[in-house]
């Protein structure tokens, strides 16, 4: 069975940020020795010409893994996750929220011109003054977006969804949750029998009953479990709590092989759990 990651930042002192052709091909060995068969890196928001140094060094290792210069048991590098720039700055998470930067077309094509035969995802809070145009744009090159790092109430992210949004990056992190008055984007995600959903599926993120609470209402084949591994990932034995300032959550202590294990071994369904990281996302990415 192959299995996806389809937002990872890193994983053993390996991350996107550093511009490095090496450092990508390394996550990618780290991740495919722990079961991972493909794997799309994640570029967090920066400056652009920081993020397209970043996303140069990540197409430069997927050249090199197709002429076979990476040996070893490694992760198919499969595309570019650009997780912003488009964000909303009150929903930041462990994000910097001075480069996030407002929807434009114009910074859109500053972004990816040259890189659109590999950027596969873009996060895009749908609340944004010209969310919703720049939405319409990318989807019609055939890049998928995700709805995320956004205070969006349900209205506004069932209007990203129409306008042509798919997806929900990482639900009920850095996002508005759930209210019994305004369901917001979390309870957008849920209730929308067709928008996918990332889930971080360590014990951080998510406490493990709001994850069993996700597979009872969820449609089964709308469920993404992701990492958002990042380089301090699998540099400590146990899977640990990773954090930056403010005690902020960071990034996911678990490839999706080891956190598809610990539901399993929790009583989830294996069936579905399993589906989760293999059909579900090779057919989000398929769109």
């Amino acid at each position: 069975m192959k299995i996806i990651d389809i937002h990872a930042h890193g994983a053993g002192g390996a991350d996107t940020s550093a511009a490095s052709a090496d450092q990508i091909l390394r996550m990618a060995e780290i991740h495919g020795g722990r079961g991972v068969s493909e794997i799309i890196p994640a570029v967090f928001p920066s400056p652009i010409s920081t993020m397209r140094e970043n996303m140069e060094a990540i197409r430069q290792a997927i050249e090199q893994q197709e002429t076979g210069k990476q040996q070893g048991r490694s992760s198919r590098i499969a595309g570019i996750h650009l997780e912003g720039p488009f964000l909303n700055r009150s929903r930041c998470g462990a994000l910097d929220p001075l480069s996030f930067l407002e929807p434009a077309e114009y910074t859109l094509k500053q972004l990816i011109e040259g890189f659109e035969d590999i950027v596969k995802i873009i996060t895009i809070a749908p609340e944004l003054e010209g969310a919703a145009k720049l939405i319409r744009a990318v989807s019609a090159m055939g890049i998928t977006v995700s709805m995320g790092h956004s205070d969006a109430s349900y209205a506004e992210a069932e209007a990203g969804f129409h306008a042509g949004a798919r997806g929900i990056t990482h639900i009920f992190n850095a996002m508005r949750g759930i209210h019994h008055r305004e369901p917001g984007i979390a309870g957008f995600g849920l209730m929308h029998r067709d928008v996918y959903i990332e889930v971080i599926a360590d014990p951080f993120h998510l406490d493990p009953v709001v994850t069993e609470f996700i597979f009872k209402v969820k449609a089964p084949d709308r469920i993404i479990i992701i990492s958002d591994a990042v380089k301090e990932t699998l540099t400590k034995p146990g899977g640990e709590r990773i954090t930056c300032e403010k005690d902020r959550l960071s990034g996911g202590s678990m490839t999706v092989a080891e956190s598809t294990a610990a539901l399993i071994r929790r009583g989830l369904d294996e069936e579905l759990v399993m589906r989760a990281v293999s059909e579900n996302p090779e057919r989000y990415l398929r769109r």
